[in-house]
């Protein structure tokens, strides 16, 4: 079977801790656990973000007067380059360096009219308090928006059309190789028609959503969404709080989850299920294992009819268990996601 994994922030840098190597690095091989059984049974590729990573290299970059500042394409595969070079490294630890484990720099494919670039909406870089946010924005331009109760620096986030390096992908997979790619969502490419030439441009890929490509433009049999919580729930924090458990992907239309957190990843699970031949699941690394069997997190497939929800009061940092499952075709609108 061809699995996608796609890495939550959380698997690289748990949030709040310090930006370091050591950090990452432990972060990292705590995950590459996982992904070393997935490997060992079926063809692997893992996609991750780059966030933090990015927006530190951008900081880090406008803090040298002597140069212009590396442009969001140049600090994407930097970014593609680092993470995937440390999965390498870990994961070659678990599953043995004789085996073929790549990582490559991809171009992810995206349009220069997207409204997008208009209105920057992906957080990168760390996390500031309203003097530190206003004082970089007032020296660079940023653009700064909450992200919970801090700050954070925003820049566009265009929607990814295509992957372009499926080509080499595909012959590593073929030679039992494990392939690292479209870190960050991949280097945001656009194509001039006119002078027949590729570019890149400001803006980094939401990472879901460019997962959720790369797994339609492969033919995955499955897309998996690693987070830190075992799937999308509604009526997030409250008593009656329901664990989504399978859902057809039409009928996640009426529920509105929020855009920060848990919406790219039920956008990106729609799109793979409606696009490609496979199924999607959103669910927590330390559960790959019943994730990949469709015992734990919650299931975007269009085998099944509406959504069917674990009972209520489920708590997401528990393992898998036993399933009451209630089916609901018919869903009421303006219900609030996992925020």
């Amino acid at each position: 079977m061809r699995v996608v994994v796609a890495l939550g922030g959380n698997a690289i840098l748990r949030r709040g801790e310090p930006m370091s190597i050591a950090n990452q690095r432990a972060s990292i091989a705590t995950a590459c656990g996982p992904l070393a059984r997935i490997a060992a049974d079926h063809e692997l590729v893992v996609s991750h973000g780059n966030g933090p990573q990015v927006g530190l290299l951008a900081l880090q970059a406008a803090a040298y007067d002597d140069v212009s500042a590396y442009p969001f394409d140049v600090l994407g595969a930097q970014t593609e380059g680092m993470i995937g070079y440390l999965i390498e490294q870990e994961l070659g630890n678990r599953i043995g360096n004789d085996r073929v484990i790549a990582t490559l720099v991809t171009r992810t494919v995206v349009d220069p009219r997207d409204p997008a670039f208009e209105d920057p909406t992906k957080f990168v870089g760390p996390i500031y308090n309203m003097e530190q946010a206003a004082v970089l924005a007032q020296e660079h331009g940023w653009v700064m928006k909450a992200d919970g109760g801090s700050l954070r620096r925003v820049v566009p986030s265009p929607m990814p059309i295509r992957i372009l390096e499926t080509k080499p992908i595909e012959w590593l997979l073929r030679e039992g190789g494990v392939v690292i790619c479209a870190g960050g969502g991949g280097v945001p490419t656009t194509f001039d028609s006119a002078a027949d030439v590729m570019a890149g441009v400001e803006a980094v890929i939401d990472k879901d959503l460019a997962s959720a490509v790369l797994a339609r433009d492969l033919n995955a049999d499955e897309l998996i969404i690693a987070t830190d919580v075992n799937g999308a729930y509604v009526d997030w924090g409250k008593p009656t709080q329901r664990l989504i458990v399978r859902a057809h992907p039409d009928a996640l239309d009426a529920i509105s989850f929020s855009a920060g957190s848990m919406g790219p990843k039920i956008a990106a699970a729609q799109q793979f299920v409606r696009g490609g031949r496979g199924d999607c699941v959103i669910g927590s690394l330390t559960q790959i294992d019943a994730v990949l069997a469709h015992e734990s997190g919650t299931l975007v497939t269009n085998r099944v009819r509406g959504i069917e929800y674990e009972s209520p009061g489920s708590d997401p940092a528990s393992g898998p268990s036993p399933r009451h499952l209630r089916v609901v075709s018919d869903v009421p609108t303006g219900v609030p996601g996992r925020g």
